[in-house]
């Protein structure tokens, strides 16, 4: 009889973010999961009309950015928003770009 052993550890996130599903939305992490039920508190109120996630963003060399959430508010305000944990140097990189090629800043939460 042969027995089955599992002999990789489970994938753990380099910053130790834990995954988490939402109303059937996978988020990296629970920081974003609870911004998008906030989200979704500040849509019932009146403040936010809609949201998209995971917008991406096209830059050159073939590179794609996805932006967290891309919120259109009641007042005619657009947000361009990510939910980040750490400030790596290749997000700060792109982000840089990123506001450097289109009309928008990203707001960090």
């Amino acid at each position: 009889m042969t027995r089955k052993y599992n002999i990789h550890p489970p994938i753990r996130h380099k910053f130790r973010a834990k995954p988490v599903n939402i109303d059937g939305w996978h988020f990296p992490s629970t920081k974003e999961g609870k911004y998008y039920e906030e989200l979704k508190l500040k849509q019932e109120a009146g403040i936010v009309l809609f949201f998209l996630r995971q917008v991406p963003v096209h830059l050159p060399g073939g590179v794609k950015y996805l932006i967290d959430f891309l919120e259109f508010h009641t007042d005619g305000t657009v947000h361009v928003v990510d939910v980040k944990g750490r400030r790596t140097k290749q997000y700060i990189t792109k982000k840089k770009l990123v506001e450097a090629l289109y009309p928008f800043e990203i707001e960090e939460k």
